[in-house]
């Protein structure tokens, strides 16, 4: 006897309807899976972008410290950064300040020496100048900075510079596109490009001093502050890059201070201790 009609068309339809609801929902297992690697991509872009509206906010103004006054208003000092290693250049689809260890590749690329470019330099060496007492005891009258480029900014003594070294880049890569940067919350441009020569901002009658391992005056910094009188500004003339010699063209005096090479941070630092022990500053 035959299968009747009706049971077989019911048994055809229920797979069919079977085969249907397998295509429409896949298994539970396989979507948790898709839907993880959804969301983890998503995290990634939204962390990538926070990171860079962090970078982007750290820059966006400069904090200032509290400025101590001077009743007498004695002459401070004044220092001249030469040959900083600070060039712009577009790395993908951003503005960064080109150094050694992150552009290697794209240096040599363009046929450059990934030697050549240390920004971390003239970053050590304004940490020595700021953080030092003399800045403190408010006897620092200005600092100059003057790239390989041969752009001049200016920064005012009473600025909090920045304390990482990704922090200061993006500080300095503003700076070189916008050309100033302002105080957080005021219109005050703490750092500011300005028109060569430098000449031109030091005060009149300022005793200029260039510093070098290369010249061949050599003194004793402390006994050669110590004779310098108290009413004349003294302006030092330090370089910031890796290899070379400054221009001496404009210093009165060109001396050497150390037997050895000495890195411009660790100069800096005799500088101040030497003024420091001059003014009585503890």
């Amino acid at each position: 006897m035959g299968r009747p009609y009706a049971v077989k068309g019911r048994k055809k339809k229920r797979k069919l309807d079977e085969a249907a609801a397998s295509d429409a929902a896949p298994p539970a297992e396989e979507a948790a899976e898709v839907g993880g690697e959804d969301k983890g991509e998503e995290e990634e872009e939204n962390a990538a972008a926070a990171g860079d509206e962090e970078e982007h906010a750290a820059v966006e103004g400069l904090p200032v410290v509290p400025r101590p006054v001077d009743g007498k208003r004695r002459p401070g000092a004044i220092f001249v950064l030469e040959r900083a290693c600070l060039e712009v250049g577009k790395v993908g689809k951003t503005m960064q300040i080109l150094n050694s260890d992150d552009h290697a590749n794209y240096l040599r690329k363009q046929n450059r020496n990934p030697a050549d470019y240390r920004p971390d330099i003239i970053h050590q060496a304004l940490l020595a100048i700021f953080d030092s007492p003399l800045t403190k005891a408010g006897r620092l009258q200005a600092v100059y900075v003057r790239t390989e480029k041969g752009v001049l900014f200016e920064i005012k003594p009473y600025v909090r510079m920045p304390r990482t070294f990704k922090r200061f880049c993006g500080l300095m890569s503003q700076l070189l596109q916008k050309l100033s940067i302002t105080a957080v919350g005021k219109r005050e441009k703490l750092l500011n490009v300005v028109k060569n020569p430098v000449t031109r901002y030091l005060p009149v009658g300022a005793r200029k001093v260039g510093l070098s391992f290369s010249a061949e005056k050599s003194v004793n910094l402390s006994d050669y502050v110590a004779k310098s009188c108290d009413d004349e500004p003294l302006v030092f003339v330090v370089g910031a890059m890796a290899h070379g010699k400054i221009d001496k063209e404009y210093t009165d005096d060109y001396i050497q201070i150390c037997n050895y090479p000495l890195s411009a941070a660790c100069c800096l630092n005799r500088i101040c201790s030497a003024l420091e022990q001059k003014w009585n500053i503890q």
